[in-house]
């Protein structure tokens, strides 16, 4: 990876919508050497995937959690049932299996506090080996992005 390929991935990664030849413009390098670092790029595992960022707030999913969640026992099995429990759950954004002092950190989305009240219930405190859980709402979103430094 040399320093053509860190600008491709920077500039891909503020606009994944470029085409190739707006892509060769903004880095000044041919389209067809453009092609080839991105085919490879992308064949090489550097980028995943292209996605639209949808607003939450127009989707009436404006209220965003964080869920502290302790499990009762810490055996492969529970990690794994929990594991798959969670994966179908939509309003689950990310889940982290994480150290300290609990056992997974969960982001969601949901239309409020009643929506969260239900999803609390009907989704997290159905999870296998739940012991505890404890809920941060966000107040005010300071900086959200997942583009990573290249």
């Amino acid at each position: 990876m040399d320093r053509i390929d860190r600008k491709i991935l920077r500039t891909v990664q503020d606009d994944g919508k470029l085409t190739n030849l707006q892509l060769a413009e903004k880095i000044n390098l041919s389209p067809t050497a453009t092609a080839e670092r991105l085919k490879r790029l992308t064949r090489d595992g550097f980028i995943l995937g292209y996605q639209a960022m949808l607003s939450p707030e127009k989707l009436d999913l404006g209220m965003l959690v964080y869920v502290e969640v302790k499990l009762d026992r810490t055996t492969p099995d529970v990690f794994d049932e929990f594991a798959r429990a969670i994966r179908k759950a939509d309003e689950v954004m990310e889940c982290h299996m994480v150290a300290g002092g609990f056992d997974y950190l969960i982001k969601a989305r949901v239309q409020g506090m009643e929506t969260y009240r239900a999803f609390l219930s009907d989704v997290i405190l159905s999870l296998p080996g739940i012991r505890e859980t404890h809920t941060y709402a966000v107040m005010e979103e300071i900086k959200n992005t997942d583009k990573l430094p290249v």
